[in-house]
């Protein structure tokens, strides 16, 4: 939840950068196609297929997982080194965290309060009998959406845009991080790291602490 104002705003992207993992991998090695969807996301990342189109027929190919099966892909998440030590100096310094994902919620909603994020929105997966239905559920998460999300919050939290930082890894990150005050490429894809503001180089969120506000 979001505290009622903040001196400035962080704002992550998720899979492979808050944490290293792509989650729809783990979740489709649960039924035996991991190579093919991580094919697919690399080719969504590198911004070389639209994203929505790209996330359906990821998804479609997740039919029939159980859900009973994200425990075990909650248990094989790795948050990034130092994303700890960045949300608590974000926290320290009057900031607030909020990661928007084109992930899931199923996930997400598990994991956040852990590494110090105030809030976060992600997509949520369609579920039939326990198990997946390969649809997403509701309007899809995408670049729009999160530079709409950057924005909405920081509104919020009374921050003006010049305040925010956005940090991402793949080309649907790129509208949240022209949207920011600070874009940075962090683990990212060279159209990524070619259009940033700044490019972190150490896969390591407590590089990023020396640029807050």
């Amino acid at each position: 939840m979001l505290p009622p104002a903040a001196r400035f705003l962080v704002v992550l992207d998720a899979d492979s950068t808050l944490i290293r993992n792509e989650v729809i991998e783990l979740i489709a090695a649960e039924a035996g196609r991991e190579a093919e969807v991580a094919a697919a996301t690399e080719a969504a990342m590198r911004g070389e297929v639209d994203f929505a189109t790209s996330l359906r027929s990821r998804v479609e190919a997740l039919r029939g997982v159980p859900v009973a099966s994200f425990a075990r892909v909650r248990s094989r998440i790795e948050p990034t080194p130092g994303v700890t030590d960045l949300t608590a100096a974000v926290h320290a310094r009057g900031g607030a965290v909020g990661v928007v994902s084109g992930g899931f919620h199923e996930i997400l909603d598990h994991i956040a309060p852990g590494l110090g994020v105030d809030v976060w929105l992600a997509n949520r997966l369609g579920v039939e009998d326990g198990r997946l239905s390969g649809v997403v559920d509701g309007d899809i998460v995408d670049a729009a959406a999160k530079a709409a999300s950057l924005l909405a919050w920081a509104d919020e939290l009374g921050v003006p845009a010049s305040r925010t930082i956005a940090i991402g890894d793949g080309a649907n990150d790129l509208k949240m991080m022209a949207a920011a005050g600070l874009g940075l490429a962090f683990n990212a894809k060279p159209a990524v790291r070619a259009q940033a503001d700044l490019v972190v180089g150490p896969v390591d969120l407590a590089q990023v602490i020396a640029l807050l506000p």
